[in-house]
């Protein structure tokens, strides 16, 4: 039986995700020669450069000491979305007579079927990340624990790699809070949540984040009586305050309590009860659940791998540092995921890596700088954003005009009893020009794409109200803003002139 956390309970769904990822008996490659790269780290960043290198001709070697696929795959979004699926459905069942439909009365949530068919989807999607998958792509795959003995050498398993270049990519992990008492009541982490096959009765949330916020309303529609920890006013709050407002409204509706402007300053253990206390409003104030996530904070995976032996320098709270073309103090050695960015996104690593290829391999000049990254919580409602913050605007001294749709005024959200939230632009003030924007709906992490596709190729507010979106659809809404773009250049000036030539012209 496999002791990682990832993979509890060992059934045949995780015997599954292991023989993909991390087969047991594996034989690692006898070393020939000096590789054009060397990637330490198998999650998405890693998988992401080794095959666009070797599909492109490079002698790639590709390690990895624990799962490939990394959290994206194992204890991040895949399993994180395949529950908050279940979590969905089981509001829509919750919700259903407000459509007519009746539901008869003791239906309940199977919490370990949910899990289990969980893993089961996570299990059908990891031959995409597998060692069989990778190797068959040319890569030379090792499994062992990597350490840089030099500049250009990395030693696994006994044996000593070349390189011309290599690649860090070695993600983060769950940080560990200073709070007293928090080992003592073993609290879960996205490590380890996903190895439930138990419902929590009561569930405690540390920390109001997207990690924090999505399980928190997930737990609660499968049953638990879920209180949320912040210390800031607000859930969510690295987004704008209205936008997280809606989203914290919704998950109060689902019944999650929240404990707000609060610090957590200690924990105990009661017997079975866990308890949290917090400081708020200068008062204590006890939290007691069954079980108790932390949700706060993330740690660069740079321990052990000699990064100093290599000239490598780095932080063990801000992780590798590197330059804008994601070069490391060591001109040889580059970095890109969690491992050494703010951005800790799966799709944001995904591009990071082909930026590495590409200036790593053949002397490409390109910048983080220069990419357009959104995000997105998955909520229901979902939150997403792209680009600059109105707040973030202020202190740069940007001028910037900001339009706004209410998904209430959006005929295909009435139809679907999806009103909360709003699509919101903030365009350069007197332009048209995209500098940033917040969708918050049910599928906000797919409305943000076609805001980022204009951000990322300059195509303005003006030209996407002229482009035909299918009606009804809740994509409508960002149509809609460029309908109040237009109606801004329709200024008293212009409106005596169409006058005007109609009264000339009747």
């Amino acid at each position: 039986m496999s002791d990682l956390p990832a993979l509890q309970p060992f059934d045949e769904h995780n015997q599954r995700l292991k023989a993909n990822v991390h087969p047991d008996g594996w034989t690692n490659p006898t070393v020939t020669g000096r590789y054009n790269l060397v990637v330490v780290g198998a999650g998405t960043a890693g998988l992401v450069t080794a095959a666009v290198a070797a599909g492109l001709g490079g002698k790639v070697a590709l390690i990895e000491r624990d799962l490939m696929g990394g959290d994206c795959l194992n204890v991040g979004c895949v399993p994180s979305k395949g529950i908050i699926s279940a979590a969905r459905v089981a509001a829509t069942v919750r919700d259903a007579g407000e459509f007519g439909i009746q539901v008869p009365e003791g239906w309940n949530v199977d919490f370990a079927q949910a899990m289990q068919r969980m893993r089961r989807l996570r299990a059908d999607i990891s031959p995409a990340d597998s060692v069989e998958r990778f190797t068959e792509k040319g890569v030379e795959v090792f499994l062992g624990d990597a350490k840089f003995v030099n500049e250009n050498t990395v030693e696994v398993a006994g044996q000593k790699l070349t390189f011309k270049k290599a690649v860090i990519t070695t993600g983060a992990r769950a940080a560990k809070l200073p709070i007293p008492g928090l080992d003592e009541i073993s609290p879960l982490t996205n490590e380890t949540i996903f190895s439930l096959t138990e419902i929590p009765k009561r569930f405690v949330v540390i920390g109001g984040g997207p990690i924090g916020t999505e399980m928190a309303q997930t737990f609660a529609r499968l049953g638990s009586q879920v209180t949320q920890i912040e210390m800031q006013p607000h859930i969510l709050a690295r987004e704008e305050e209205d936008a997280a407002l809606v989203v914290q409204k919704c998950l109060e509706r689902d019944g999650v309590q929240f404990v707000l402007n609060a610090e957590t300053i200690r924990c105990e253990l009661r017997g079975a009860d866990k308890v949290v206390v917090v400081k708020q409003n200068g008062e204590e104030k006890e939290v007691i659940g069954d079980q108790v996530l932390v949700g706060i904070g993330r740690t660069p995976n740079v321990d052990g791998l000699g990064l100093e032996n290599a000239g490598v320098k780095f932080d063990t709270r801000q992780g590798v540092e590197v330059n804008d073309k994601l070069r490391t103090t060591n001109s040889h050695i580059y970095a890109a995921g969690d491992v050494c960015s703010k951005y800790k996104f799966t799709h944001s690593a995904d591009f990071m890596a082909r930026l590495v290829v590409r200036n790593a391999l053949f002397m490409g000049r390109g910048k983080v700088s220069d990419l357009v990254i959104p995000w997105a919580t998955f909520t229901s409602p979902e939150i997403a954003h792209v680009g600059i913050y109105p707040e973030e605007a202020k202190q740069q001294g940007i001028e910037i005009d900001t339009f706004t749709q209410e998904m209430a005024e959006v005929d295909r959200a009435i139809l679907e009893g999806e009103t909360e939230g709003f699509v919101r632009v903030h365009v350069k003030k007197g332009t048209d020009k995209i500098l940033g924007a917040t969708v918050v709906a049910t599928n906000a992490g797919d409305l943000i794409g076609e805001l980022s596709l204009a951000m990322t190729h300059n195509i303005g507010l003006s030209k996407i109200g002229a482009a035909i979106h299918p009606y009804p659809t809740q994509a409508e809404g960002i149509r809609r803003l460029g309908d109040q773009y237009g109606r801004t250049r329709f200024t008293p000036f212009v409106a005596k002139l169409f006058k005007n030539w109609l009264n000339w012209t009747r």
